[in-house]
């Protein structure tokens, strides 16, 4: 590994219909989340899903394709940086927020 980097590998379904925002200068940025799987056995042997949802973010091209393509339930595959932020809402209290900030997409089967 001779160059580390923050880098974040997905495949999923997206959760909702993607929200399209256009920025100043008329940049696309696309939002919307996607929910990733991972089933395995409990000690009884019985089946359980463990499903986590991520949030997305998506500018330029990718968000145009995302606009064109995408909507819930479709299978996508990306890749992107994690990313974390924070804010005051509006009664003072500190939130944080976790997103990937997608730089390549494949659209894959189903929907």
């Amino acid at each position: 590994m001779n160059a580390l980097r923050n880098k974040v590998q997905l495949i999923g379904h997206v959760g909702q219909e993607p929200e399209i925002k256009i920025l100043e200068g008329g940049k696309k940025l696309a939002k919307f989340t996607i929910a990733t799987n991972e089933v395995y056995y409990n000690e009884n042997k019985e089946k359980v899903t463990d499903t986590q949802w991520h949030n997305i973010s998506a500018f330029g091209k990718i968000a145009e394709i995302i606009e064109n393509f995408v909507t819930k339930g479709k299978e996508i595959a990306l890749e992107g940086k994690l990313t974390h932020r924070s804010y005051d809402d509006k009664d003072g209290i500190k939130r944080f927020y976790t997103e990937v900030i997608a730089n390549e997409l494949l659209l894959l089967g189903g929907k």
